[in-house]
């Protein structure tokens, strides 16, 4: 689980090989991990069998279809958590679709409000039974022009349209607001991809002992690099990938050496300060610049 807000990695667990995915139990437990690695003040409230009213900061829980599940959104429930989870296409969500009536579907939006092109949603909830869902529960679909490469199923062969839903218990009126939110999830792929970077690609031990000692560094050092760019790097580095980052940063050509002792004059008394740790970096690295301009912001954030 990544905090998409940070993009920081919270939480990860190793599963054998032949694990579903839709196991509620699992899908449980990587959630407490990731509260339990936020700050206190964000975990408020959130513990199963919390007063909603003591949630001090809402929290919102995006997952594809697997995560669709009952054990899963009522545990999300229970601890007090906004969903936006992906709900499979199944024969009663076909059924509610032929039922919705065309001037029922409204165009969808993007993240700057600007509309999406050959795209609409629509809200299913009372074409859909819902009844064994939590009490609130919301079924929202988009349907889309397909893409020339797009796989389709029958039904969207046939309607012309590729499909997706999701459930959400939010109860804002804007549906296309709420579909345009889910669809941010899709950044959870561009996260494990940069985990990868961070040492993930490949399991380098027998045991599941040690290889998830290898994951949690993993994920340490997927931490650094979101804080690094959230409170040193600037411009593209700020949104820079892993493997641009080593090139460009990590891998920069410098050398450490130390100063001398100094008399610095404080008042009326002279003071004799100890030694100093200077970097110098290559200056016709092209990103130096940058890099010394990190520095002065970690600085600056702690002082």
């Amino acid at each position: 689980m990544w905090c998409d807000t940070t993009s920081e990695p919270l939480a990860a667990m190793l599963r054998p090989g032949n694990a579903g995915a839709n196991d509620a139990e699992d899908h449980l437990e990587l959630l407490d991990q990731a509260l339990a690695a936020l700050p206190a003040g964000y975990q408020a409230g959130h513990e199963p069998g919390d007063d909603p009213g003591a949630v001090v900061h809402p929290i919102l829980v995006r997952a594809d279809s697997a995560g669709a599940t009952h054990g899963f959104i009522n545990g999300l429930v229970e601890a007090n958590c906004e969903f936006s989870i992906g709900y499979p296409i199944d024969k009663r969500v076909r059924e509610g679709l032929l039922l919705a009536q065309e001037e029922d579907w409204v165009p969808a939006v993007e993240a700057d409000k600007r509309r999406r092109q050959g795209a609409w949603v629509i809200e299913l909830s009372a074409l859909v039974d819902l009844s064994s869902w939590p009490e609130g529960t919301r079924l929202v679909c988009r349907r889309e022009r397909p893409h020339p490469d797009a796989q389709l199923s029958l039904f969207d062969t046939g309607e012309g349209f590729r499909h997706t839903c999701f459930i959400t218990n939010s109860t804002s009126a804007d549906i296309c607001a709420l579909e345009c939110r889910h669809r941010g999830h899709a950044r959870v792929e561009d996260r494990v991809r940069n985990w990868k970077d961070c040492g993930l690609s490949n399991l380098p031990f027998e045991d599941v002992v040690r290889n998830m000692a290898w994951v949690q560094v993993s994920l340490r050092a997927g931490a650094l690099l979101a804080w690094a760019q959230m409170t040193a790097l600037s411009r593209t580095l700020a949104k820079a990938e892993p493997k641009a980052l080593r090139h460009r940063i990590l891998h920069v050509a410098a050398l450490l050496v130390r100063r001398g002792r100094r008399l610095v004059l404080r008042g009326r008394r002279l003071v004799l300060r100890g030694r100093r740790l200077v970097l110098r970096l290559d200056k016709r690295w092209p990103w130096s610049r940058e890099l010394a301009e990190a520095f002065v912001r970690v600085r600056a954030a702690f002082p």
